[in-house]
């Protein structure tokens, strides 16, 4: 008989896209069209079930074994580098990390500049790369405004269309990388369910390379 494999999804627009996705490797996800209030929900079959939780917990749930698998962006693994296994790029979420900042910025001017940023980790690789030395400023909430305000010079950020930034009189100055959801594994998840696990990865691998 199978393992029940867990799965923690991010909550919101990447779980809606996931499950699309599972849907067309196979699996048969119409249990959770109606979620209510639930987190927790397991397939009619029982060779799976969900965890609803927020993006950086997936990490956490999955390096301690609680979920054998997780669905998460790429900002958030580049903030959180080790105890999984990062096994696919599912393709969906798509966006990038970027920074901005109002009109008056001036990208190479040497001057120490302070950056703002939900991503400390991203955004001072970023620098330390260049060769510049910056501040880094860490903010939890809307970080578009701190240029407006003068808390920073720029932001590092995630873009997904831009509208936000331009709404906000910011533009961007440079692209850092491209963000996607990354299927993560438990490395002893991995041992133990391995034949399932890549089955899965399988599956899901025709679906991707089938839209591509």
């Amino acid at each position: 008989m199978s393992q029940c494999l867990t799965i923690a999804l991010t909550k919101g627009r990447l779980e809606k896209k996931a499950l699309k996705l599972f849907t067309q490797a196979g699996l048969d996800c119409s249990f959770m069209e109606d979620k209510k209030r639930k987190l927790i929900f397991k397939s009619p079959n029982g060779e799976f079930q969900f965890l609803l939780v927020k993006a950086a917990d997936v990490i956490t749930y999955v390096k301690h074994g609680v979920a054998d698998l997780g669905i998460v962006g790429k900002d958030v693994l580049l903030e959180n580098l080790y105890g999984y296994y990062e096994m696919l790029d599912l393709k969906i979420g798509q966006c990038r990390f970027s920074v901005a900042s109002t009109e008056d910025y001036v990208v190479n001017d040497y001057k120490r500049k302070i950056i703002a940023t939900k991503y400390p980790a991203v955004a001072s690789q970023h620098f330390r790369e260049k060769g510049e030395d910056v501040e880094i400023i860490k903010i939890e909430g809307s970080v578009e405004i701190a240029p407006v305000l003068g808390l920073a010079d720029a932001i590092v950020d995630i873009v997904e269309t831009g509208t936000t930034l331009k709404e906000n009189g910011l533009q961007i100055y440079e692209d850092i990388c491209p963000i996607s959801a990354r299927l993560i594994v438990n490395k002893a998840s991995l041992k133990r369910n391995k034949q399932q696990i890549f089955q899965l990865i399988d599956q899901l691998e025709e679906v991707i390379e089938g839209g591509e």
